[in-house]
């Protein structure tokens, strides 16, 4: 790749920018859910099945390294603003660049790669949960106007052993989301010349 085949254009940023809201709208409408305690848990299900048909799409525009990254950074950076934490920032960045990483060890054309990259990407959504296991009291204090009922109830469901199971749904849901796109999608993935 030459420099201009890999530096980001307007229209790289613009679909960057579409693809985020598109992506984040479906994982506020899921997350208001998580009001309902049982449902907390599925957001590990939830988002990454849903949120995979779009994602799938955004990688049929993604040609160039960056994009991916740039969209879980802002990803990262509303879940900040939301009052999610550090957290889910961090798991972010950390999510973008694996999941960059398997996109470019496929050369931003290979399907298989796309939804493993899906996979990993949806990795970040575990880092809203982390405040839940490394800072118990802070996390419920931010939530008291929830109730005594809805604390009890969360912390029944979400001991200290569900935090690898909701990394594991995170990723194995985020194939499952990616494999169902790419289904859904099939026309797009060939005409963009994705294999």
């Amino acid at each position: 790749m030459n420099q201009n085949e890999t530096k980001l254009g307007g229209r790289d940023l613009i679909n960057v920018g579409i693809y985020t809201a598109i992506y984040f709208a479906i994982l506020m409408a899921v997350a208001m859910l998580g009001m309902i305690p049982i449902f907390l848990p599925l957001l590990s299900v939830l988002v990454p099945i849903l949120g995979g048909v779009p994602f799938m799409l955004f990688l049929t525009k993604v040609k160039k390294p960056g994009m991916v990254f740039i969209m879980a950074m802002i990803m990262g950076i509303m879940m900040l603003l939301t009052g999610m934490g550090p957290w889910p920032l961090l798991t972010c960045a950390a999510a973008g660049v694996l999941a960059e990483l398997c996109l470019k060890s496929g050369n931003y054309r290979s399907a298989k790669k796309s939804v493993l990259a899906y996979g990993l990407f949806s990795l970040w959504i575990f880092g809203n949960y982390l405040p839940l296991f490394t800072d118990y009291e802070g996390y419920f204090a931010q939530r008291e106007s929830y109730g005594q009922a809805y604390i009890d109830a969360v912390s029944k469901l979400m001991p200290l052993w569900m935090a690898p199971v909701l990394l594991a749904a995170c990723f194995v849901c985020g194939i499952l989301g990616g494999m169902l796109g790419r289904a859904l999608l099939k026309k797009h993935f060939e005409k963009a010349g994705i294999a």
